[in-house]
């Protein structure tokens, strides 16, 4: 029988942060340089609707205890079977693409301390195969010893970037920031794009709703990590984003390739830039471990429901769904070598924007199905009309970003939705044919 392994608050929490802060955000500040110091309110804005979506999720945790898969179960519950397969179908995908290119983010950090990474393609992708089948075996060795390589991974990642975005502040100049809206639009134009570019940063906000299952009191740990999580890493964007934005001159920032890196050597010279680096190796390495833990349990969630093929259920001694991970490993490890194949680094970019919006997807079909699990719910008496208002403020909210998205990402990622319908079509035929059979 599967050993039963649960983590507490602060993992729970380690786990929300870790997967939302990334290498992209050391990165982020020269991107958002282009449009000026405007792209400030581009961090507000996203953090206000990310707030929303916090709180429903939050919400959704303490109506919906212990129900492993997060958004999944929530569309499920809310929405019926196909809806919550397209939300797992969707996710699924958008993490296989989100790890494969936060490996490559990985190995990119790495070439800091080995050249070698950065010219030899052999070299690379076998580092990048290291990675990912290292961290797929530590989570194959349980919820407990994967929570702990997060919770120091992000302990770790979080000291670069505190002492930059705190200790930055006091040496910034009020002359960097402007113009203010460099972007030649309007100052709704530039908000909205640089919030949609925003919002990216802010994916993995639902990180601890998917293993309640495996969380100390999930009822209230899920909600309380979910909205601590979105706390510390807000403070670390709009914090760092000032800090960097406001130490380098903006027509410089917008040139360079590691902005944090450049604001450290102004700050405590040359060496700098060195353990900065250590900190986007660091920062990989444990969204990486982080999204691969929620990549086995979301087909797991899935299979046990008998909406995704049976082997994605089968698990090991302690109690993780060890065949699920290591065709996700698989899957990723390919995703992942299309980058270092020069004919396939368009597809790999492709498939990184269809990502981004089957992820959209799933936080919609959670917000909609929040709205009619409220109505339905006991718990709730006295309280839908808060509810509503709040699932109202997040749909909108992700319906702007998912327009932000463009029409080629929206018509893409809805065929590839699509592509998944035979599966759930043949999955539900297996279901039901073994319930007629008396073993299911």
């Amino acid at each position: 029988m599967a050993k039963t392994q649960k983590i507490g608050l602060w993992t729970s929490t380690s786990l929300v942060v870790g997967n939302m802060i990334g290498a992209g955000v050391f990165l982020m500040p020269a991107a958002m340089a282009t449009f000026g110091s405007v792209s400030l309110l581009g961090w507000v804005f996203s953090a206000i609707g990310s707030f929303f979506l916090a709180k429903v999720f939050s919400n959704l945790s303490r109506i919906l205890p212990n129900s492993t898969g997060g958004p999944y179960a929530y569309a499920r519950h809310g929405l019926g079977d196909f809806a919550g397969f397209l939300v797992a179908w969707g996710y699924y995908l958008a993490t296989a693409c989100a790890n494969a290119a936060i490996t490559v983010s990985f190995v990119s950090a790495l070439s800091a301390f080995f050249p070698v990474l950065a010219t030899n393609m052999v070299a690379a992708i076998a580092t990048g195969l290291s990675a990912i089948w290292l961290l797929t075996w530590i989570n194959t060795r349980g919820v407990a010893v994967s929570g702990s390589v997060q919770l120091i991974t992000t302990a770790l990642k979080l000291v670069p970037l505190l002492i930059i975005s705190v200790g930055g502040l006091f040496f910034i100049k009020a002359a960097n920031f402007h113009p203010f809206n460099n972007s030649n639009t309007s100052l709704f134009g530039a908000v909205t794009a640089t919030a949609a570019m925003t919002m990216f940063s802010f994916v993995g906000i639902e990180s601890a709703t998917i293993p309640a299952g495996n969380i100390q009191d999930s009822k209230n740990t899920v909600a309380k990590a979910t909205l601590l999580g979105l706390l510390i890493a807000t403070l670390v964007y709009i914090l760092g984003t000032v800090s960097v934005m406001g130490i380098i001159p903006a027509n410089v920032l917008r040139q360079s390739v590691t902005p944090f890196a450049d604001a450290a050597v102004v700050m405590f010279g040359p060496s700098a830039k060195y353990w900065v680096s250590a900190g986007v190796a660091i920062a990989a390495f444990g969204a990486l471990n982080g999204w691969t833990l929620l990549q086995g349990e979301m087909p797991f969630a899935i299979a046990k429901d008998g909406l995704f093929p049976g082997i994605f259920r089968k698990q090991n001694s302690k109690g993780m769904p060890y065949i699920g991970m290591a065709i996700s490993g698989v899957i990723v490890s390919s995703f992942m070598a299309m980058n270092y194949t020069k004919a396939l680094v368009e597809q790999f970019r492709f498939l990184l924007l269809l990502s981004v919006f089957t992820m959209m997807v799933a936080y919609l079909f959670s917000v909609i199905a929040y709205a009619i699990i409220s109505l339905k719910s006991s718990t709730m008496n006295g309280k839908r009309a808060s509810a509503i208002v709040l699932a109202i403020l997040a749909f909108v909210y992700i319906l702007w970003e998912v327009a932000g998205a463009g029409p080629n990402s929206v018509f893409s990622g809805f065929i590839l939705l699509m592509a998944g319908v035979p599966l759930y079509a043949w999955s539900v035929w297996k279901r039901n044919e073994k319930q007629e059979s008396g073993h299911l």
